[in-house]
Order: C-alpha cells, then sequence, then structure tokens
C-alpha cells in the first residue's frame, strides 16, 4: 500500500496545525484561544478551517463529546518534510543543496542550529560510506 501524501495546508491552516501540534488534541475554542494569543482571529473562522481541514484530511475529529476534539493526522515533521520536498522540487529543480544553501545564507544562523546540521552531515556522510 502506498502512503498518501497529505494534502499541503495553507498558512493559516499551517496556524492551526502548530497549535494542534503544540498542544495536542483540542477544541474549536482551545485553538481559537491559542491563535488570539498572537493575532485576531474569529471563532468562526478557526471552526470552518477546522471542517474544511477535517475535509482534506489534514486533521481528524472525535465527535464522541458535545465539543468537538480536533488533531492532527500528521506530524509535524512528516508535513515539513511534505513542504521542503514540493518547494526544494518546485523552486530548486529538485535539489537540496541549493535549498539549503540559500536557507542557511538568507538569514544569520546561530552557533546550535550549525552545530546541529553538523552533526547531520557527519551522521549522513558516516551512512554513505
Amino acid at each position: 500500500m502506498v502512503d498518501r501524501q497529505p494534502p499541503r495546508p495553507t498558512d493559516a491552516e499551517l496556524g492551526i496545525l502548530r497549535v494542534l501540534w503544540e498542544r495536542g488534541a483540542s477544541t474549536v475554542r482551545d485553538v481559537h484561544d491559542e491563535l488570539n494569543r498572537h493575532a485576531t482571529t474569529g471563532y468562526t473562522t478557526v471552526l470552518k478551517l477546522l471542517q474544511i481541514m477535517t475535509e482534506k484530511g489534514l486533521v481528524v475529529r472525535d465527535e464522541t463529546a458535545r465539543a468537538h476534539i480536533y488533531e492532527a493526522r500528521y506530524s509535524e515533521q512528516k508535513t515539513q518534510r511534505q513542504l521542503l520536498t514540493d518547494l526544494a522540487d518546485r523552486a530548486f529543480g529538485g535539489s537540496a543543496a541549493k535549498l539549503v544553501m540559500q536557507a542557511l545564507s538568507g538569514r544569520k544562523t546561530n552557533p546550535d542550529d550549525l552545530n546541529a546540521i553538523r552533526d547531520l552531515l557527519d551522521r549522513l556522510e558516516g551512512e554513505s560510506k
């Protein structure tokens, strides 16, 4: 069986997914309250987006309680990988090297991140030998 790729979330949907990844399963009210800590968003807007995201397969909805509970269907890591693969294909001709070089040259990278990148490269290089 082929592992189906998740649909690509919009920016607004990614905001909701970030809340669900951080908090775990949440009600519309929980998501709305968290989103409003950063920018004003209407309750009905959040509700509609979650309904759309359910239809698209980005979230799953538990309807057993009075207040429906929503949970991200795919992990943060799987979604990020899918978005990066799509970006690499569309903007960088599939080249991971070009994508990484642009990402690192576009803004200042802190030393901890650079060390983590070096560790990953060392590990990947060790696997290929």
